[in-house]
């Protein structure tokens, strides 16, 4: 991992921004302090989360999440949690607690109702899964904190809880050959090299030894000495065997197994879960070929964009010649090492910076940081946004795979910034923790349809932000948002068997100009998470038609900073209850 350069938002001061009032603040203390028993017993639960925030006191726990015992204990959690909050009257609460109300009612449905399609029975895949996590927490450089002799022996319990999740996993594996809920072919094989790579028996080159390599000066030699022992024997003892154990159970036993189709339709009870899915990911009723339609319509219309802007800047040759040249012209390829993408990211901010004041009331204090993905999972692993810890000790990651600095198109990189970091995912989230206002289900939790419907939606602001004058990059920034809407055409394509996996690859590549990589890494991420990838323009679209409707309502009085503060201030909550809070916003502008 190169060192890292950071950039600071908490120091680069913005005068003429200021926070506007908060959320309105809980009318009701019994209903508050619900939410916060329920918050508080959840992370015994998914101690991760905490690990993720900043709050260390359950460092040390990684409990056995998909064998028997925990899953009743986690059932019990939420019924206990549904009884008491069925005791409340939703009528009596403000608006601002109704939506909290909404939150945490939708939050536990959904868990009760996931119980019956035993996930359980597929706990690994080559994109979120916790093979693929152990070796970001454990190589020093990413959630869990490595700063006190305390931190050091959290991650050796972590490790054994990993030992014992494995022996599940593989029991469960089995369970699941038993009853057809096995994964396709093609992704099993994407996950067998993730895991050779953690099995390196020369324990200084081993991930999980980089804490060593970075031990605080301020330990004792007795402690560095004791430290480095222990982790040397839970590397050669625990983690590289568990791993051995796994890689042989997968290549020898599941892959076999494995089954030739594509979509999660194939799978026992498939259509419903899918349909399960849908709703949990887009929070709404729509159905997968409303979705499916939607996005062959959005496809059409951003194509007819991209049509104007090829005969604008005069390019000779038909839309996939366009597309190809994006692709393959030198000129995109000015790379030759890592560090010098991640540069080229970092300069985005200043550029950006001076306009931000003209979309935006608020900004976080949160820092935040540029950085590589890990190569070993850099080839099945898409840029992403990891949120800080909320006292501030750790900032915001944007998360770049780079497998060959080479052959790192510089197109979409503008776009790619504005989704991941600023003012997308960075702006939002952080300002959600930030915003002491809400409860901590509503401040450190979200759905992916507000989330990522933001992020893609700042997209849009690119030439209002000074970016995007490069017509190629401008192509970029439409091609993202096809892509998008590619994605809700072949997510349900492919988990309606309307589509095979090499027909949504062909499928990205032809109506998308996407490079055959990135069409495969893109297919095989839908395949391993169903549903997901239909949540962007889902929610985009919702903001920009609530975006059109206050518009028309407000004509002058219509402020766009305001909207944008509303949206931020509001935090990640579902569709229908975003509406309504926004209809709120809309008629206090009104007066």
């Amino acid at each position: 991992m190169p060192i890292l350069k950071i950039i600071v938002l908490a120091i680069l001061i913005f005068p003429s921004f200021i926070l506007l009032a908060q959320t309105p603040k809980s009318s009701s203390s019994s209903f508050n302090k619900l939410l916060n028993d329920y918050y508080e017993e959840s992370l015994l639960f998914f101690p991760i989360d905490a690990t993720q925030i900043g709050d260390n006191r359950y460092n040390d726990l990684l409990p056995n999440d998909i064998s028997k015992p925990y899953l009743k204990k986690l059932h019990d959690f939420y019924i206990k949690y549904q009884k008491q909050v069925s005791a409340i009257k939703k009528e009596t609460l403000n608006s601002f607690d109704k939506i909290s109300y909404d939150i945490l009612t939708r939050q536990i449905s959904e868990a009760l109702e996931k119980e019956q399609f035993h996930f359980e029975l597929m706990p690994i895949n080559q994109q979120f899964s916790l093979p693929n996590l152990m070796p970001s927490l454990g190589s020093g450089n990413d959630l869990q904190p490595f700063k006190t002799v305390k931190d050091y022996n959290n991650w050796l319990k972590r490790i054994d809880g990993f030992v014992d999740w494995v022996d599940t996993a593989i029991a469960n594996c089995n369970k699941g050959i038993a009853v057809g809920m096995v994964l396709p072919k093609a992704l099993v094989i994407k996950i067998i090299p993730q895991l050779e790579a953690q099995i390196i028996t020369d324990t200084a080159q081993n991930i999980f030894f980089g804490p060593i390599k970075n031990m605080p000066a301020s330990f004792s030699e007795n402690e560095k000495a004791t430290i480095i022992l222990a982790y040397q024997n839970a590397i050669t003892n625990k983690v590289i065997p568990a791993y051995q154990k796994l890689v042989d159970y997968v290549k020898n036993i599941y892959l076999i197994n494995a089954r030739s189709t594509s979509g999660i339709n194939a799978l026992p009870n498939g259509a419903k879960i899918y349909q399960y899915l849908i709703r949990v990911f887009t929070t709404t009723n729509k159905t997968p070929e409303e979705i499916y339609q939607t996005g062959l319509n959005e496809v059409d219309r951003i194509t007819k964009e991209i049509e104007a802007l090829k005969m604008k800047v005069g390019f000779k040759g038909d839309l996939t010649a366009f597309y190809n040249y994006a692709l393959t012209d030198k000129q995109f390829f000015p790379f030759s090492t890592d560090e010098q993408v991640l540069d080229s990211f970092r300069a985005i901010y200043p550029r950006i910076e001076p306009n931000l004041k003209k979309l935006f009331n608020i900004v976080p204090k949160a820092a935040f940081e540029v950085r590589a993905i890990e190569k070993f999972k850099a080839a099945s692993t898409s840029a992403n946004y990891q949120t800080g810890s909320e006292d501030g000790s750790r900032p915001g990651f944007f998360n770049v795979p780079i497998i060959d600095a080479m052959k790192y198109n510089k197109l979409g990189m503008e776009n790619l910034f504005l989704h991941e970091a600023i003012p997308g995912h960075h702006f939002q989230l952080s300002l959600q923790q930030e915003n002491k206002a809400l409860p901590k289900i509503r401040k450190f939790g979200g759905y992916s349809v507000t989330a990522e419907g933001w992020a893609l939606y700042t997209e849009s602001l690119g030439d209002e932000l000074g970016l995007y004058t490069n017509p190629f990059q401008k192509l970029a920034a439409y091609k993202s948002e096809l892509f998008r809407a590619i994605r809700m055409v072949v997510d349900v394509g492919l988990h309606t068997g309307k589509i095979t996996r090499e027909e949504s690859i062909k499928y990205m590549m032809e109506k998308g100009g996407r490079a055959e990589r990135g069409s495969i890494s893109e297919t095989e991420r839908y395949m391993a998470n169903p549903g997901q990838a239909v949540s962007y323009k889902t929610g985009q679209l919702k903001i920009l038609e609530l975006k059109s409707k206050y518009q028309k309502m407000l004509g002058v009085k219509f402020n766009i900073k305001s909207f944008h503060d509303a949206i931020l201030l509001g935090g990640s909550i579902p569709l229908t209850t975003f509406e309504t809070y926004m209809d709120e916003w809309a008629k206090s502008q009104s007066r």
